[in-house]
């Protein structure tokens, strides 16, 4: 009687602490919290390797780039996913980055805008308010509705660094997420915003504008001429337990590098 009475009460457990989403010490779960634009790359690698290993269940929460690396901090997960370098500060706290991908940042304008390409300084222009209309960048004459991500969010992290926007743009609409982001350019015709290219590729109603002259492409990504690009980041803290390791390092091969390059980033391993 007292040994299935502990039984159940192992069972309760592990399945109250699996629901709610722990550091995946109970079951056979491993817990992965953050970036919104990995999202493509992690639920593309956790669907193929849970079929191929049936009795692990890989669960994600969709927090953002902050909050998934607090929650590796906390220790409310096994792997935190970044959109960004880590900080020096991160690293010092004892977070350990892996670039699993590179991702470019695509610049988007709803399909009725004329404009195709725009260099890095216009570009930090139209966020800075510095250029206010759409005929100042080659458009037709319109106000600038400018669309970015919330603070904390590796992607807008990623762009206001390599634009030299830090704390300067003047945003119409501040999102929470990739999706929010496409949805606000497709239904505003004076809407610029950004988002993974990840994310973006085969979306109707949206267009990717050249950056420099330069297309938003895996090559050039790739070989460093498209400016506007970043890392996707697994983050670690101290010692995995076997079954995060196990998915850590399948995810991390190359044998895992078709899987995300159909997620539409682009691998590292083997590069």
């Amino acid at each position: 009687m007292k040994r299935m009475t502990a039984l159940l009460f192992a069972a309760l457990l592990s399945l109250v602490c699996a629901c709610g989403g722990d550091s995946g010490s109970a079951g056979q779960t491993v817990s992965v919290n953050g970036s919104t634009s990995v999202e493509r790359v992690i639920l593309t690698l956790a669907e193929r390797y849970m079929l191929d290993h049936p009795e692990i269940k890989i669960v994600y929460d969709p927090t953002g780039t902050g909050a998934g690396l607090e929650a590796l901090q906390n220790g409310v997960c096994d792997i935190a996913l970044a959109s960004r370098s880590l900080a020096p500060q991160e690293e010092a706290a004892g977070l350990v980055p892996f670039v699993i991908a590179l991702d470019g940042i695509a610049v988007l304008v709803n399909d009725c805008n004329p404009v195709e390409s725009l260099t890095v300084e216009q570009l930090a222009g139209l966020y800075t308010g510095s250029l206010a209309d759409w005929s100042e960048a080659g458009g037709r004459s319109g106000p600038v509705a400018c669309i970015g991500r919330e603070s904390g969010s590796g992607t807008r992290d990623g762009f206001e660094s390599a634009t030299g926007t830090e704390d300067a743009c003047i945003l119409a609409q501040e999102l929470t997420a990739t999706g929010a982001v496409l949805e606000a350019v497709r239904n505003n015709p004076q809407a610029i915003g950004y988002a993974s290219l990840a994310s973006v590729e085969g979306r109707g109603g949206i267009r990717i504008l050249t950056i420099d002259g330069v297309a938003c492409t895996e090559a050039a990504i790739l070989n460093g001429t498209y400016a506007l690009q970043r890392p996707f980041v697994f983050v670690t803290r101290g010692t995995l337990n076997d079954r995060a390791q196990a998915f850590f390092d399948w995810a991390a091969s190359p044998q895992a590098a078709e899987y995300i390059r159909q997620a539409g980033a682009i691998p590292t391993a083997g590069q």
